[in-house]
């Protein structure tokens, strides 16, 4: 895979940012020219999906480093934040060519002109998670290759539907769950996926809660914010800044994260990862759990309403049982007959607002320090190896190889977070069928496989869908 300039994801932040103001600047880089040895023909012309922290910090600042690629337009319900994002990317490709003018990057309210413009070979959508499945099927049917954001899905019923369209319409999409990049992690599953540890029978996940937060009065909604469009398929409901994000910071971390209504807190924010992660060694990765149950803390007043400290069990049909909860360290634990490894980040993390600092613990840990040196053999299993997840799927539209994170793998690992979550409401013993993606016998359980959407916008309004329902 070719290798991204020589520039960090912080470096770039760094130099791009300006205190509390929301001033950009020119990153400070050593520039070759705007595209590299690429030919204007092979360049992947990108469309930027929303612009807030994660893509800053995180979606451009890596995307931006590849010379494979241009982004060229950005789209956001906030005027301000697209206004923001043009001027983030243009900075970028300035410093990068040495003088000012060296694109004109185009900005919409609406990404369905991102859709339609026939120059735009690909999106990132790095939008709130209630914003995530509906653009990536619209990209998808629009012929768009897709990087998206986690969680791949509000509910199962509208993850289902992505993946079928993904499948049918052939385009490439990359879930960003970038910890599969992470070296640590893939060394993990391969060690327990060779018996390292021997028959693997526990997987201990931790994952924090979110706090609750204050009452907040209903604000004047702002002249730069198109507000119904931004609560899309979800309730009308009457705009505090608390629910949304900050009108004068770009870095912080918004309100909607802690609000039900547009996701279901850090059981599908980190959840999917360390899900994802853990399927990864499980070899579950297109299956699911045969049971699930929960215990959660939810705050009993206040705007903000996901859930707080928490406890889930996941029963496997392979024999291994998942436990989740935040009273373990940040990370995912294989234990085993013979031993046990335990992988985390270590010092990396996505953004400087997240919300729990960075592990002290070694990235990769076990309970024999051996374990770690044992070398895989030719003939034994060797899982996906990459250097970047926007490097891997911008080698994918090229190569129209499957990405490392594809969107079944996506779909399987939301999954997990859904139903845990519809545990936590439930607060009993739910046994689900992972072929039919159903609950067995309950009717109840399975009234929250999906949501009510609020037209015109939603899943179910697309046009053209019908098809794949």
């Amino acid at each position: 895979m070719k290798k991204p300039n020589e520039l960090t994801r912080r470096s770039f932040v760094k130099t791009s940012v300006l205190g509390t103001a929301g001033v950009f600047v020119a990153p400070m880089i050593v520039p070759s020219s705007v595209f590299g040895k690429n030919a204007p023909s092979n360049i992947i012309n990108i469309g930027q999906i929303g612009f807030g922290r994660i893509a800053m910090v995180h979606d451009l600042a890596e995307t931006l480093t590849f010379d494979s690629c241009r982004v060229i337009a950005v789209a956001d319900f906030d005027s301000n934040r697209a206004a923001k994002g043009k001027q983030f990317i243009e900075n970028f490709y300035n410093s990068k060519s040495g003088s000012t003018g060296s694109v004109n990057v185009k900005t919409y309210e609406d990404f369905h002109e991102i859709l339609t413009d026939k120059s735009i070979d690909a999106v990132i959508i790095s939008t709130p998670d209630h914003w995530h499945a509906q653009p990536a099927i619209e990209a998808a049917l629009a012929g768009k290759d897709i990087y998206v954001q986690k969680p791949t899905s509000l509910t199962i019923a509208e993850g289902r539907l992505l993946s079928k369209v993904i499948k049918k319409t052939g385009v490439i999409l990359q879930v960003g769950t970038q910890q599969r990049a992470m070296p640590q992690f893939r060394i993990a599953a391969e060690l327990v996926r060779n018996g390292r540890i021997g028959k693997l029978h526990t997987v201990k996940i931790g994952l924090p809660g979110d706090p609750s937060g204050p009452e907040a009065a209903e604000m004047p909604v702002p002249k730069n914010l198109n507000y119904k469009g931004w609560l899309g398929s979800t309730p009308e409901v009457y705009y505090t800044e608390i629910r949304v994000h900050p009108q004068n910071s770009i870095t912080d971390r918004p309100g909607w994260l802690r609000c039900e209504q547009f996701g279901a807190g850090m059981i599908t924010g980190w959840g999917q990862h360390h899900f994802d992660s853990a399927a990864w060694g499980m070899d579950t990765e297109l299956t699911g759990p045969i049971s699930v149950e929960a215990v959660a803390d939810f705050p009993k007043s206040g705007l903000w309403n996901v859930h707080g400290d928490f406890f889930s069990k996941a029963e496997y049909r392979n024999g291994i049982t998942q436990l989740t909860s935040g009273g373990y360290p940040n990370g995912v634990r294989y234990e085993g007959t013979e031993g046990w490894i335990f992988v985390t980040r270590g010092t990396y993390t996505a953004s400087p607002s997240d919300p729990v600092p960075a592990g002290e613990s070694k990235a990769l840990e076990a309970s024999d320090p051996k374990i770690l040196t044992s070398v895989i053999r030719e003939n034994e299993i060797h899982l996906y190896k990459i250097d970047n997840q926007h490097g891997n799927w911008l080698d994918c539209i090229k190569s129209r190889e499957q990405p490392i994170s594809p969107v079944e793998t996506g779909h399987r690992a939301c999954t997990v977070c859904l139903i845990t979550h519809i545990a936590m409401k439930m607060g009993r013993k739910l046994n689900w069928d992972p072929e039919k993606e159903k609950f067995i016998n309950d009717a109840e359980a399975d009234s929250m496989l999906s949501r009510p959407q609020r037209a015109p916008y939603g899943t179910n309004n697309i046009p053209g869908i019908a098809k794949y329902l």
